[in-house]
């Protein structure tokens, strides 16, 4: 299922695609936020698992979800969701152009800060620690802060 609606981005309104991933131990929270994205009209691909199958392997699905994302670090988005979200920030933060930040407890300033500071890309969260209304208010935040575009940040971000 996919859906085209502009995102904020770098000053201005652009489409973006949201890419999904996860292993069996974040499977039931990534359905719920299929329906959360459907409901706020935003673009998505799910990039597996697409079953629950205990003895499946995050990078998998990470490693594809983390792909597409490189391919328009600037303008495409991912979730990926995991046991505690550390590993698979691992496996997405291995391809060029992707900032993973993990996040396993509501904390509306880190959360922030991932996107106005580094400008994440990709959202990696812990759902064993993650109730699904804090998952949904902090992917909602998340998507809806922008970079913040200050000379201090880009330098960082250059440098690697």
């Amino acid at each position: 299922m996919e859906r085209t609606v502009p995102l904020y981005s770098r000053g201005r309104y652009t489409y973006t695609m949201i890419y999904l991933a996860t292993d069996h131990r974040g499977f039931a929270l990534k359905e719920k936020i299929k329906t959360w994205l459907g409901e706020w009209q935003l673009e998505f691909t799910d990039c597996g698992a697409t079953s629950l199958n205990p003895d499946d392997d995050y990078p998998d699905f990470i490693a594809l979800a983390a792909e597409k994302v490189s391919q328009d670090p600037v303008n495409n988005r991912g979730i990926i969701l995991g046991g505690n979200g550390e590993g698979e920030a691992m496996v997405a933060n291995r391809r060029a152009g992707v900032r993973a930040a993990v996040v396993y407890a509501v904390n509306d300033e880190v959360v922030k800060m991932t996107r106005e500071h580094d400008a994440s890309n990709i959202l990696s969260l812990g759902a064993s620690f993650l109730s699904d209304d804090d998952a949904k208010h902090v992917i909602k935040l998340w998507l809806d802060t922008p970079f913040s575009e200050e000379q201090r940040h880009v330098r960082r971000i250059a440098k690697y």
